[in-house]
């Protein structure tokens, strides 16, 4: 490929599905590679890299183009000719995504396709619109801006700079630590000295630039610059582990948050690196109360009223507010929960193994009454499950196993910190909607949407509606007798999506009923899978929204253990 075509916008978009459809992380890697070695100026691998991890615009830049779903979903459907409500909304309900709806019926509605003519526009060509689309001052003009755009550029460009826009994840299975070990291979430098420099700075495009400037090394720690976070692995209580090499603690039922504290200034983030601070205003009181001064916490906000720790839904109402009322304040009072210790002392500890930073954290608790977690020592399997049902009695959501020896690996998921739980609950649903896979399992459909039950439900006109989308928790042999059996139910087809007549039934496992108002059920399910393919059910069977309804307010109200009672934390 040409120099001129590997800095095309259009080169990007088809190397970012090409990532998708590649089975194996080693395979998407080298995807990643061949399109960085074939991009010669470092201003548009800078960019390319903003564009694969952050969107449009850095995150230090505070900028953003404001669009919402519906101006983007009406925008195409004008730009399409057809009628919103009729025809592009089911077609986004048969897909699951807005971004794959537009990139299908562009590439097969014929008003797409003739409205259109490629002008193959580079990454900074790209860039101007997207300056353009941020400038914009409301939705008509946003939409005469996207729609503008679309002319010049093919179905997987349009899919790509939507995602790109919308500052998300490009959705193709490639996450921050596989494009630092292909950016470190790229450029034949040592992948810890990369990732090292990215979670200083935090931004992959500033990290490439260090990189090819040769001066990664005088990247320094500064206070309020995130630390990327240490994540875990999900285990269940019976897996086989040398349990004696970990210690337990409760897995609260909050938000992950990094409190930064220094000199009076206090700024706390959440796992995708946003400032919080502003939603959880007395959280710099219970810091300024304890007299905590420079150092950087890793920890859990928590609703905390009557001596325990409430339903994550109530942290919700607090979750995004930019300044919570009076009465939000106090009905629903926040409390962070330490346990980490990432910097004091002006020194980073994390390289030092976890029991040596639960040490300090322990003294920084004696010196001050800040909150930290409880720790247990493991011996057993049966040790894990009795300390497993306690954390449920909390109403927590069960344990998190922590290696002793294990440093500080931020922005990795490994088997030094591993997270025990278990399925919330399971619902029988029925298959509405049948999606075509990609890469391994290209010319199968492998991902479903489920639905719940509404026959006799006054408040709609369907029979089901859609509770979650699943791909996983199937053997290959009952993939391929799905995929036998749902060819006679076809009653639609939208491009690689299958309309189907409800018919097989499925109960599905997840792990939370989660409020989501953009949805026709008001809830969506966290973590869905197929448990079993139920061949004995009839779509009379299946669960009703009402049953979803009342097991979301049943979780909401169980009844939860007072942490006097065998706490959780140490206050």
């Amino acid at each position: 490929m040409s120099n001129s075509s590997a800095s095309t916008f259009k080169y990007f978009a088809q190397t970012a599905q090409k990532i998708a459809d590649t089975r194996g992380i080693n395979g998407k890697i080298a995807v990643f590679e061949e399109y960085l070695s074939s991009v010669e100026d470092p201003s548009d691998i800078k960019l390319a890299l903003r564009y694969f991890t952050e969107g449009a615009f850095s995150k230090k830049s505070g900028r953003r183009a404001v669009i919402g779903h519906r101006t983007t979903q009406t925008a195409a459907a004008e730009f399409l000719e057809m009628d919103y409500d009729l025809v592009f909304k089911a077609c986004r309900t048969a897909t699951g995504s807005g971004s794959e709806t537009i990139e299908k019926l562009m590439r097969n509605w014929p008003t797409g396709r003739d409205k259109r003519k490629e002008q193959h526009l580079t990454l900074s060509e790209m860039y101007e619109w997207f300056e353009k689309l941020e400038s914009a001052k409301n939705r008509d003009e946003k939409s005469e801006l996207l729609q503008e755009c679309w002319k010049l550029l093919s179905p997987v460009e349009i899919k790509f700079m939507i995602r790109v826009l919308m500052q998300y994840s490009l959705r193709i299975g490639f996450e921050t630590k596989s494009i630092i070990r292909g950016l470190a291979e790229t450029f034949d430098a040592d992948s810890d000295d990369v990732r090292f420099a990215y979670m200083l700075n935090g931004s992959i495009e500033e990290t490439a630039e260090q990189l090819l400037n040769e001066d990664l090394h005088t990247v320094e720690f500064e206070f309020f610059q995130p630390v990327h976070f240490m994540l875990a692995s999900p285990i269940s209580s019976a897996s086989d582990i040398d349990f004696e090499k970990y210690i337990a603690e409760e897995k609260f039922d909050g938000m992950r948050c990094q409190a930064h504290i220094k000199d009076g200034e206090i700024a706390l983030f959440s796992r995708d690196q946003n400032d919080i601070s502003h939603s959880f205003p007395e959280l710099d009181l219970q810091f300024n109360q304890h007299g905590l001064n420079n150092m950087v916490l890793d920890g859990e906000i928590c609703v905390f009223k009557n001596d325990t720790i409430q339903p994550f839904q109530l942290l919700q109402k607090r979750m995004g507010v930019k300044k919570p009322s009076k009465k939000l304040l106090k009905e629903y009072p926040v409390l962070f929960i330490g346990y980490d210790l990432l910097f004091s002392d002006q020194e980073l500890h994390l390289d030092k193994p976890f029991l040596k930073r639960r040490e300090q954290l322990e003294t920084v608790h004696e010196s001050t009454g800040l909150p930290i977690s409880t720790v247990k020592k493991l011996a057993s399997k049966q040790g894990v499950e009795k300390l497993f049902k306690l954390a449920k009695d909390h109403g927590n959501e069960g344990l998190m196993l922590k290696r002793k020896d294990s440093v500080y690996e931020y922005g990795q998921r490994g088997n030094k910190w591993l997270k025990v739980k278990e399925p919330a609950g399971s619902l029988d649903t029925v298959i509405m909607y049948a999606h075509a896979g990609s890469g391994k399992r290209g010319g199968t459909y492998s991902d479903f949407t489920l639905g719940i039950n509404v026959k006799e439900d006054d408040r709609y006109l369907e029979e089901f509606i859609p509770i979650g989308k699943a791909y996983g928790g199937f053997t290959n042999e009952e993939l391929k007798k799905l995929n036998k059996e749902i060819r006679p139910l076809i009653a639609e087809k939208y491009g690689p999506t299958l309309g189907l007549i409800p018919k097989i039934v499925v109960e599905l496992e997840f792990e939370e009923i989660q409020v989501n108002r953009r949805t026709k059920a008001n809830y969506t399910l966290r973590l869905p899978r197929f448990k079993a393919i139920r061949w004995d059910l009839s779509p009379d069977d299946t669960d009703t929204l009402k049953a979803v309804e009342r097991m979301f307010e049943e979780e909401l109200n169980r009844e939860r253990t007072e942490n006097s009672v065998k706490p959780a934390f140490l206050k």
